[in-house]
């Protein structure tokens, strides 16, 4: 070998700088563990503890801890716990800003057109143009002064209305950008002061959609709260009960003629603990014990105190229905004349009762606009009020210190009150007891935890978001399931290592020994170089390193393969090492089944989110790094053993003749084969399309799932009936994940809705609905929340939305497709016949297909899930590049046969080739499946399926590769190129 020095220079180099990079990861992880040690499970402890030595030098007497943890390799939420939220910037609200809350009704209709016909993979933006330019057909402009044509984009953008769209589209496109960058300008000020280590926030691509990683968050709610929150601040003068309370009693007799009376929500069914808490003395027909109160009373616990601001006090679980009453026209036609502008909004839940919330009246007007936002906010900090309760101070700039002397002047003057309002939500609504308020400095007072008060002024310190952000994809998982994750991954990982390495042993004597040393160099790289650019590991990422050991010895087989073939040729042991590491030997082999492989990987890291990236990044790193140990590190070994003069036989005695003279004729049963594959398919399809379909996850058709560790044995369908009762979730699904205690519960209740509250409602229903399986000590929190040590309630959740799975779904499709054509094209450019691709599409068609048609029979009864997800997909197309891998050696040595002196005619030349490649075949194969069926049974309950599909996938692909790709090459050459290769190959043996 060229050049050995220089590779010897360069592997010892790159060891070092892996070794190095690796480092980083050791002490980072002994100071996290120091860290656990000291805060005793206390996770705030802990995150100031590490607060408090990240500018000590804690490695090398250099590195600050701040900059260890930055080098180190970063662990996915599957490994470290915490949660995940995709948070999508409303692009809704941004054009209705834009356009200022414009009544034009071909825009309007737009908007709404454009959130019913978004197709997948397609932002609401180009939605909203399609719709636009449907809707008006020319009628209407983008630039028209009540659109974007206005005085505020007229002065900016110089929008006029000679603009045209295509001029303003531009524009429009700009302005969302902008406000898409600020929504994450102003997230990663909040998560900053979240208090977790090492949280990451990404914008991704132009979508306006942003992906936020908390690791090691465990307080659910809290989290998807302060995430979400538009962080809108208004300040409104209030209305009396008095001033409201002839129109209530109005509004409850127009109700009456519409809706049906109920007595369900009476006064006198309110507990104690609310009743001593609420004063009625006007609105006293609302809580009086009657058997017909009227659909609006009914629903009412209390009223309120004469001179309040607060009106009533509802169930939580009534709001709604209360709101759409607000909304109708009917009741909006009742309104008189001094309340035509009001506004109702709730109040604030407060943890004692959770149950019950206020109602407010705001004194509005005509454009909607309260008389202070929260723009005039120069600062926000979390305190405690004179009564010593958590609180939020809050100091404004001048021009608000102004406004806000002359609100309280008003309210002192009139006796009212002033509502602190926050995303529609009133929080306090103080009286002013001592006149008007000067220097612009105000108090939000109420029942808040220390928690809250933290998060409120952290939000109102980083500013509000441009627009809503909804949450349209979130993970949750537990630190407990992460630490089994990791332990699942690292035993898999191991074993799998030395089940290869054996195997590379038994079956190659002392060479397989260099093949081993390369496999462990090969897994330094791996690390070294996740390490050094900061990739994130997963578990599916785990399960592509395990694949990497796989692939690493792959080559090396190839190799090792050929070289038996040229010393049983004859040559000596330096020609064939010399032979089999040429272009004409084993190399060309060995890169072609390669690129086809990173081809397909690439493909799946392009389309692929999460840890599947993880996995397909893994494997693409793997690939690499094995390539160049298999060729480089094992050479240097090869060539110093016959340097020493060291016999080497590329197998050990009993093991040396295998596969030799083996002359099994595939073609002749070829007819058979086709037959039973083709029944195969036909069965697979019959099943997908017509009798059980495929048990398509929440990835593809959106919706919540969650991963419930119950104290004993349930009954699934049992829980399922409870969870599908009306007032739960109306329909949800329960099925037995890993032990019989523990069940994966899905459901699409309100999965359509946006919303903190919504997420918050289904919560709290599935707690309330399983609560009866668990002992009374566990709570809501215990249940829902994650930390240390948890064993029981719910261990991961997740919920994907209708427009997150829609992209998915349609990433998939084009991930499957375009990684058979780009792979089939490269063959047809490699080896310059159709007939190669066509074989090669023909196997891979064939393996996609039963694997698809193995996981639609065998769902409905299988010990462990089979769902369609974004993992099974990633499955699918490792499977793709391992059948190429397998059809593209044999296709190589059919290729180096037809170019050679090998007698006989076609036929007979494809067969030799299959009985040539066998032993690779079937060593790469069983190496292979050795290490998949070590994940299957130590890799977790998470990626069983996964792994399954690669299972079959696998051994499939090996069939195909032997009895579909080549029979196929065969029936698909033309006979006039057969019969050219039969006269060249007769006349060079004459």
């Amino acid at each position: 070998m060229q050049n050995r020095g220089l590779i010897k220079f360069i592997a010892i180099i790159f060891a070092l700088v892996s070794i190095y990079q690796l480092s980083f990861t050791f002490v980072a992880n002994k100071v996290k563990n120091d860290a656990k040690s000291f805060a005793c499970g206390n996770q705030d402890k802990e995150v100031k503890y590490l607060d408090s030595i990240g500018k000590e030098k804690v490695f090398l007497s250099y590195f600050t801890y701040e900059e260890v943890k930055t080098k180190q390799i970063n662990k996915g939420l599957d490994l470290e716990g915490g949660i995940n939220v995709i948070l999508q910037i409303s692009v809704k609200d941004v054009l209705k800003q834009l356009a200022n809350n414009t009544t034009n009704p071909v825009f309007n209709k737009a908007l709404a057109d454009a959130k019913t016909n978004q197709k997948g993979n397609q932002s609401y933006l180009d939605a909203f143009y399609e719709a636009f330019d449907a809707n008006s057909n020319g009628s209407v402009k983008l630039a028209s002064p009540d659109i974007f044509g206005n005085r505020t984009l007229a002065d900016a953008e110089k929008i006029n209305f000679n603009t045209s769209d295509a001029d303003v589209k531009k524009v429009i496109s700009k302005k969302v950008e902008e406000s898409i960058e600020s929504a994450f300008r102003v997230l990663r000020e909040r998560i900053d002061k979240f208090g977790v280590t090492q949280p990451n926030i990404v914008k991704l691509g132009t979508t306006g959609r942003i992906l936020v990683e908390l690791p090691g968050a465990k307080d659910v709610d809290r989290a998807k709260k302060l995430l979400s929150s538009t962080a809108q601040l208004e300040f409104w003068e209030t209305l009396k009960v008095e001033e409201v309370g002839n129109y209530l009693g109005s509004v409850n007799e127009a109700l009456k003629k519409t809706e049906k009376t109920t007595t369900a929500d009476v006064a006198t069914k309110a507990t104690s603990k609310i009743d001593s808490l609420l004063v009625d003395k006007t609105v006293k027909d609302s809580t009086a014990t009657k058997a017909d109160m009227g659909p609006f009373f009914s629903k009412i616990v209390s009223g309120g105190q004469q001179g309040s601001p607060v009106l009533a006090y509802v169930k939580s679980k009534d709001t709604a229905v209360i709101n759409s009453y607000f909304k109708r026209a009917d009741i909006k036609a009742l309104l008189p004349s001094n309340l035509a502008d009001a506004k109702f909004v709730w109040g604030k839940p407060s943890e004692k009762t959770a149950d019950v919330v206020e109602l407010y009246a705001l004194k509005g007007n005509r454009t909607n606009t309260p008389p202070m936002s929260g723009g005039v906010l120069v600062d926000a900090s979390d305190s405690f009020d004179q009564m010593g309760k958590p609180s939020v101070t809050m100091q404004m700039n001048g021009k608000g210190a102004k406004i806000w002397e002359e609100l309280t002047g008003r309210a002192y003057t009139q006796k009212s009150n002033i509502a602190i309002v926050l995303d529609n939500i009133v929080y306090s609504a103080p009286g002013v007891s001592s006149g008007p308020i000067a220097g612009g400095r105000s108090e939000i007072s109420g029942v808040f935890s220390i928690e809250e008060t933290k998060d409120l002024a952290n939000v109102l310190r980083a500013g509000k978001l441009p627009a809503a952000a909804e949450i349209v994809q979130s993970e949750v998982v537990g630190p407990s399931l992460g630490q089994k994750a990791i332990d699942n991954g690292l035993a898999s990982s191991i074993v799998g290592l030395l089940l290869v390495s054996l195997w590379m042993l038994i079956y190659y004597g002392k060479a397989g020994w260099y093949a081993n040393i390369a496999l462990i160099v090969n897994l330094l790289f791996l690390f070294g170089v996740m390490a050094s650019f900061g990739f994130v590991l997963t578990l599916p990422g785990i399960a592509g390193i395990v694949l990497t050991m796989g692939t690493a010895v792959d080559a090396n087989i190839i190799i090792y393969e050929r070289a038996k073939e040229e010393l049983r040729a004859g040559l000596s042991l330096d020609e064939a090492v010399k032979k089999s590491f040429s272009w004409t030997g084993a190399m060309r082999s060995i890169i072609d089944a390669n690129v086809t492989h990173i081809l397909t990987g690439a493909i799946l890291y392009i389309f692929g989110t999460g840890p599947i990236k993880g996995f397909a990044l893994t494997l693409l790193i793997g690939i690499i790094t094995s390539l160049f140990t298999s060729i480089f590190i094992t050479r240097i070994f090869l060539d110093r053993a016959v340097a020493k003069g060291t016999k080497l036989e590329f197998a050990n005695s009993w093991s040396k003749n295998w596969f030799t003279g083996f002359n099994f004729d595939f073609l002749r049963i070829k007819r058979g084969t086709y037959i039973f594959s083709s029944c195969v398919v036909i069965i697979s399809l019959i099943s997908i399309f017509f009798v059980n379909g495929l048990d398509e996850g929440v990835d593809f058709v959106g919706g919540r799932t969650f991963q419930v560790k119950f104290e004993k044995t349930v009954e699934p369908t049992a829980i399922a009936a409870e969870l599908s009762k009306k007032d739960v979730f109306q329909s949800a699904e329960a099925k037995i994940f890993g032990t019989d205690d523990q069940l994966k519960i899905t459901t699409k209740y309100k999965i359509k809705e946006e919303g903190v509250n919504i997420d918050t409602e289904v919560n709290q229903k599935l707690y309330n609905a399983l609560k009866g399986h668990f002992s009374p000590s566990m709570t809501y929190e215990k249940f829902i929340n994650s930390y240390d040590g948890k064993e029981l309630g719910v261990l991961q959740a997740s919920k994907i939305s209708p427009a997150i799975s829609a992209d998915i779904k349609t990433n998939s499709f084009w991930a499957v497709l375009g990684a058979m054509l780009v792979v089939g094209l490269y063959l047809v450019v490699s080896f310059r016949k159709l007939g190669y691709s066509l074989g090669a599409l023909a196997a891979v068609a064939h393996d996609v297909i039963f694997v698809l048609g193995i996981y639609s029979l065998c769902y409905k009864f299988m010990p462990f899930h089979m769902e369609m997800d974004q993992h099974f997909i990633a499955a699918i197309l490792t499977v793709i590049g391992y059948s190429m891998n397998d059809t593209v050696i044999v296709f190589d040595r059919i290729r180096e046969f037809l170019a050679g002196k090998t007698k006989g005619d076609f036929n007979h030349i494809v067969n030799d080739s299959i009985n040539s490649t066998l032993s690779r075949t079937i060593n790469t194969s069983l190496t292979m499946l050795l290490v998949l069926l070590i994940m299957f049974i130590f890799g977790g309950e998470s990626i069983r399926g996964f792994i399954f599909a690669m299972l079959v996938g696998i051994a499939v692909g090996t069939y195909s590769s032997l009895f579909i790709a080549t029979p196929v090459l065969v029936d698909t050459m033309p006979k006039a190129d057969k019969d050219a290769i039969a006269a060249k190959h007769a006349a060079a043996n004459a």
